[in-house]
């Protein structure tokens, strides 16, 4: 006996592949959701960590910025007081500029010069006189500039030749000059003044002592 199938078993096959590729299809889509999900997650996570440590560092960083800005003002009221400070030392040491003025000019002050007007504005001195040579003008200039820590930078504005009377029928040529000069302030003098000491010091002689000494004893 020949049995004949006549159900439409094509078309059940072909319904079976289509649903189970649907149901593969919905598994796929399901765990690509699932790992996309979880990717998202930890993303999401380790943006908001990086955020918070965001937040830390910029709160931190307004504390330095105000720290720094505090330090910047304790530095400009340091630099302040030392000014003033130094400011009160210069008055000080100013008030026996003109007792230095005068003193260290007579010792500077060769022979055949005379001073016959001095003016001080601040620390820049005028001296106008008279000299028996330009010579004398030099020295005098010489001494200013190399023999004393409170004078610097002499400079010769104008000479002049005139004539002195020395009596009713004599006369004599003199040269009327007129000198610039910086007056050194008392801390800057006592700087100077200790750097020409230790320049103009002995070397020591130490080596050739003992030197010497081993020569006395090698007859012995």
């Amino acid at each position: 006996m020949i049995l004949i199938n006549l159900l439409p078993h094509r078309e059940a096959a072909r319904k079976r592949r289509k649903d189970l590729f649907n149901v593969s299809l919905g598994v796929s889509a399901l765990l690509g959701g699932i790992v996309a999900g979880t990717i998202f997650l930890w993303y999401q996570a380790a943006i908001t960590q990086q955020q918070g440590n965001n937040l830390v560092l910029e709160t931190e960083i307004k504390k330095l910025e105000g720290q720094i800005k505090d330090i910047a003002g304790l530095e400009a009221e340091i630099a302040a007081l030392r000014a003033r400070q130094q400011a009160v030392e210069d008055l000080q040491s100013d008030r026996n500029l003109p007792v230095h003025l005068m003193t260290e000019l007579v010792n500077q002050l060769p022979d055949g010069v005379y001073i016959n007007k001095m003016t001080q504005l601040e620390q820049q001195v005028s001296l106008t006189g008279v000299a028996q040579s330009n010579e004398r003008v030099s020295e005098l200039l010489r001494n200013l500039a190399n023999n004393t820590p409170w004078f610097s930078k002499p400079e010769l504005i104008e000479i002049t030749s005139g004539s002195a009377n020395i009596s009713p029928k004599e006369q004599k040529r003199v040269y009327n000059f007129t000198i610039k000069v910086k007056l050194m302030r008392a801390s800057e003098a006592e700087k100077l003044g200790a750097k020409t000491a230790e320049a103009a010091a002995p070397p020591s002689s130490g080596p050739a002592i003992a030197a010497s000494g081993t020569k006395a004893k090698s007859p012995i």
